[in-house]
């Protein structure tokens, strides 16, 4: 692993928060005035905030809930939750196309959503923090940060267009120019990774 990603990756339980805070303050943008250019850039990147979380949380976080033998029904139902999360996403996806007033989905998803962060927060996350320690939850960390690289790679052209219909004016530019900025500091430490390789 890329020791910069490893020694700038928050703990797995602290990204985990980052990335509800992340979410739950996106959906505070979907106040009944939003235009629609913002209101789908939101949406969006709601959605795809969502997904690439609930696929990082299901490829590392919860195998290594599992494997520290941490036992709790959160942790059992998280997958069949992310599951009903994705099924939502796609009714709002759907329902986006018209550009009018948030449609039921958007609540369903806003509700499943902070059921979800609820039970992570008060029982998953301190069971794993009590499970794992500082030590291993830094380690996945750097692993979930790695991995949301990749799979953020081949939406990035997504992602930035979201971002910036979903931030207006100056905030726009702010959030493009630390895009650039991050896309350049990824690709100066791979040339500097296949150089040392």
């Amino acid at each position: 692993m890329n020791p910069i990603v490893s020694k700038l990756s928050p703990t797995a339980a602290r990204m985990i928060r980052m990335d509800h805070s992340h979410v739950l303050a996106q959906f505070h943008k979907l106040d009944p005035d939003t235009s629609a250019t913002v209101r789908s850039g939101v949406l969006r990147s709601i959605c795809a905030a969502l997904e690439i979380h609930a696929q990082l949380e299901e490829e590392i976080f919860y195998p290594a809930l599992r494997k520290a033998g941490v036992a709790s029904p959160a942790l059992d139902k998280s997958v069949p939750e992310h599951d009903e999360m994705r099924r939502l996403i796609e009714r709002v996806r759907a329902s986006d196309t018209d550009g009018e007033q948030p449609s039921d989905a958007i609540f369903e998803l806003m509700n499943a959503v902070m059921h979800h962060v609820a039970d992570e927060e008060t029982q998953l996350l301190p069971a794993a923090e009590k499970a794992l320690g500082k030590e291993r939850l830094s380690e996945l960390g750097a692993e979930m940060t790695a991995r949301r690289l990749e799979l953020a790679k081949p939406r990035a052209g997504e992602l930035a267009v979201n971002l910036v219909k979903a931030a207006p004016g100056k905030t726009a530019l702010a959030t493009v120019g630390v895009l650039v900025a991050g896309t350049m500091l990824v690709n100066r430490m791979r040339r500097k990774r296949d150089h040392q390789l």
